[in-house]
């Protein structure tokens, strides 16, 4: 992690841009996570000794880009949870897709079960075990001549959510080769983006609102720039 990933930082929490290839949690790579990175950082900036705390709040799949929020006091991590759990906070992702939806906004509504020997979320019946209600709202806000930008908002928070409900309806996002995407993005990583967040701060309850710079990619800024 470097510096100039940090959003926003203070005595309770940090705000990081993470990059398509960095981890919030352990996973069977074994690749340092984002938390061993903020420990470091933190410990060698404020020149703390013995451990370090880093709390994980919310996650973003590896593949993904933009903000998240960590807690660096155990009290700020039971707050945010909180938080996150009682959906009293506001995500905005934004995706490039392939292909244009039917309408140019809308609400999705589908149930998803989740394929754990996969790591991918299938799109199935109501009755079926273990498969989870899952909403999103959807809005085009931009197109190039061969992508076109959405904008989305979950109501739910499923395992590969927005990807896998995206691809149900023809939308693959740029990249997601998992979910149908006809080619690779060359450094792996997938164009959905968590471009803006907003929670009230743990301890002062000030809302906190930020918006993640995308990546640096050509695709990317092409997009930034028309948005403003």
């Amino acid at each position: 992690m470097f510096p100039d990933q940090i959003i926003y930082e203070d005595n309770h929490v940090i705000v990081i841009n993470k990059r398509a290839s960095d981890i919030v949690q352990g996973d069977k790579t074994g690749d340092r996570t984002l938390p061993d990175e903020i420990k470091d950082y933190l410990k060698e900036k404020y020149n703390k000794p013995g451990n370090v705390f880093c709390g994980v709040v919310h996650r973003l799949d590896r593949p993904t880009s933009g903000a998240v929020v960590f807690a660096r006091t155990s009290k700020g991590l039971e707050r945010l949870n909180e938080q996150f759990r009682e959906k009293e906070t506001n995500k905005v992702y934004w995706a490039i897709v392939e292909s244009l939806p039917e309408n140019p906004e809308g609400k999705l509504v589908h149930y998803l079960k989740k394929n754990e020997n996969q790591n991918k979320s299938y799109v199935s019946k109501s009755s079926v075990v273990g498969a989870k209600e899952s909403k999103l709202h959807y809005k085009l806000i931009a197109s190039s001549d061969r992508y076109h930008l959405l904008e989305i908002q979950l109501e739910t928070g499923r395992h590969h959510q927005i990807r896998a409900q995206l691809a149900s309806i023809g939308c693959y996002i740029k990249g997601d080769v998992k979910y149908g995407a006809k080619r690779p993005n060359e450094d792996g990583s997938i164009c959905l983006h968590a471009r803006k967040l907003a929670f009230n701060h743990p301890t002062t309850k000030e809302l906190l609102q930020f918006v993640a710079p995308c990546p640096k990619d050509a695709i990317w800024q092409f997009f930034e720039k028309i948005i403003g």
